[in-house]
């Protein structure tokens, strides 16, 4: 019996009440033509309804592509991921109380599907302690509308831990590039393995359906058995996509050949950022890396320390990662952010966060867009709308060394940069240094605990947690302490009796003193 079916027929088979779990990592691994078929079968007939939809990551282009096509009322009761802030519609369900919301991280959800596979019981880990994940503070509860309690704190071996526990889910829609009649998949143009595998098992092991999008059908037999990733036996049901653009590499192109290695690229051609706050933060964050690290780069402004990294030409003196599998290479900013300019290797994401959450990390470096007088960090939520840390909790407790990095003041900052000075022609209109976050995605107090080397960088002031208290320990050039900084902040920090300049060098158009300061740390 022929697998082929269209994405009409794909949507029909989801019937209500159902859990549906689905790959995505922006648009790399995300079925965008059977969404597309569902959120018309929905609109026009009303069906299928009370779904529950579980994803990993942020999953579309944070426009009209991805879950946004499927966030309606009626058709989704239940969320459970490990970010919603790309999905306007799904985040404004959330938010309003329309539609139940649970947020985990996003290491976890992929691990937890292996465990569904394996029929173990679930997850038990330290991800998540003293965060909003923390049944004793949120329970990875979005809103109110949100009762059941999903996230245990038990003590095990004289140890306190998490304990996530399994679910089951019906229905699987994954996507690769080619399937054979049988239905093997495999993933030549795809950027990022995801979990592909470890969902398709543990759907299979429950009874349920796999449904896997593809670009190409291939005759039965004919794909080399090294070049599958998912067998045929786990896969009941093939759509092959009508239209490119559901099939989508990244969230910003259709298709590069180097993200998926097919080429290399020279490093010059990556294209050097313009010297901006962005830009400066990038650089004094670079100064935080050492020779042979292995490092994590998160989304946004964290991201932009690859491109400093191929400017100031030491990209072969550590080796970047991605959450989502990638090894080596160069990491790319968004739109295309989890792929990999001239990557080594990429692995499976359940793979990645087993290496993360074990301490794999010499030094992550991750976005700030809220911190507190504790030095605890908020990503995930603000003024109530629903966002989701991604695998910031994995990647923040997991490393041995965390920078956040992160503008001082948001909404409307703008700044000049002269002569190797920085002054303030406009002030952000919000704080980002606030009395107490709106929610803890990464806990001062438990990275205190357990002796974590966390460090705050922002355009104009450098920050560390020091005993528990967010120390200044240096300052931008042409920066006035008392009026650009302090008197911006909710809480007073401790001013270190030792504070610096920050670097004039990292502020100049052309700054070329990084290698210098890496290598420097070899000899220390």
């Amino acid at each position: 019996m022929s697998k082929l079916i269209t994405a009409d027929q794909a949507a029909a088979l989801l019937k209500d009440n159902m859990t549906v779990a689905t790959t995505g990592f922006g648009l790399a691994g995300w079925a965008e033509e059977v969404a597309e078929a569902l959120e018309k079968r929905f609109t026009e007939s009303g069906q299928p309804q009370n779904l529950t939809l579980v994803h990993s990551s942020a999953t579309g282009d944070w426009h009209d592509r991805g879950t946004v096509r499927i966030g309606y009322e009626g058709l989704i009761k239940r969320w459970i991921g490990a970010h919603i802030g790309s999905s306007a519609t799904m985040s404004k369900l959330v938010s309003e109380n329309k539609i139940e919301g649970y947020c985990l991280p996003q290491g976890v959800i992929v691990q937890l599907y292996r465990e569904i596979a394996a029929k173990r019981p679930g997850v038990l880990t330290k991800v998540g302690m003293g965060t909003f994940v923390d049944p004793r503070l949120d329970g990875g509860k979005m809103n109110s509308a949100t009762k059941e309690d999903i996230v245990q704190l038990v003590e095990f071996d004289g140890e306190q831990w998490l304990y996530y526990k399994t679910f089951p889910i019906d229905v699987a829609i994954v996507r690769a590039t080619t399937a054979d009649e049988n239905g093997n998949l495999t993933t030549e143009k795809e950027s990022v393995m995801l979990e592909m595998l470890e969902l398709a098992q543990a759907v299979k092991n429950n009874g349920g359906i796999v449904i896997a999008q593809v670009e190409y059908l291939a005759k039965a037999g004919s794909l080399h058995p090294r070049d599958v990733k998912v067998p045929g036996i786990l896969v009941d049901h093939i759509v092959v996509a009508t239209d490119q653009r559901c099939c989508w590499q990244t969230e910003g192109l259709y298709f590069n050949p180097v993200f998926c290695g097919d080429i290399k690229v020279p490093l010059d051609s990556i294209p050097e950022l313009p010297l901006t706050e962005r830009k400066i933060i990038a650089r004094r964050a670079a100064m935080e890396l050492v020779p042979n690290a292995i490092v994590n780069l998160g989304v946004g402004i964290p991201s932009d320390i690859a491109a400093v990294g191929a400017e100031e030409k030491v990209s072969d003196m550590m080796t970047f990662t991605t959450e989502a599998g990638g090894i080596g290479g160069v990491p790319a900013s968004l739109p295309h952010f989890g792929q990999s300019y001239n990557g080594e290797a990429v692995i499976g994401h359940a793979n990645q966060f087993d290496f993360y959450d074990g301490g794999g990390l010499d030094v992550a470096f991750l976005g700030l867009a809220q911190a507190d007088e504790a030095g605890n960090v908020n990503v995930s939520k603000f003024k109530g709308r629903a966002m989701g840390p991604g695998g910031f909790i994995n990647v923040s407790q997991g490393a041995k060394k965390v920078v956040y990095c992160g503008t001082f003041t948001a909404k409307g900052l703008k700044v000049a940069i002269e002569d190797g000075k920085l002054s303030i022609i406009q002030e952000g209109k919000e704080k980002k240094f606030i009395k107490q976050v709106e929610q803890i995605t990464f806990s001062g107090k438990y990275a205190a605990e357990n002796n974590k080397a966390v460090v705050y960088i922002t355009e104009r002031a450098v920050f560390t947690l020091e005993d528990g208290q967010v120390t200044l320990v240096e300052i931008a050039p042409g920066i006035d302490l008392e009026k650009d900084i302090l008197a911006l902040m909710d809480f007073k920090p401790k001013v270190s009796p030792n504070l610096q300049q920050m670097p004039s060098g990292i502020f100049m158009p052309h700054w070329g003193q990084l290698k210098q300061i890496i290598v420097a740390k070899t000899k220390g």
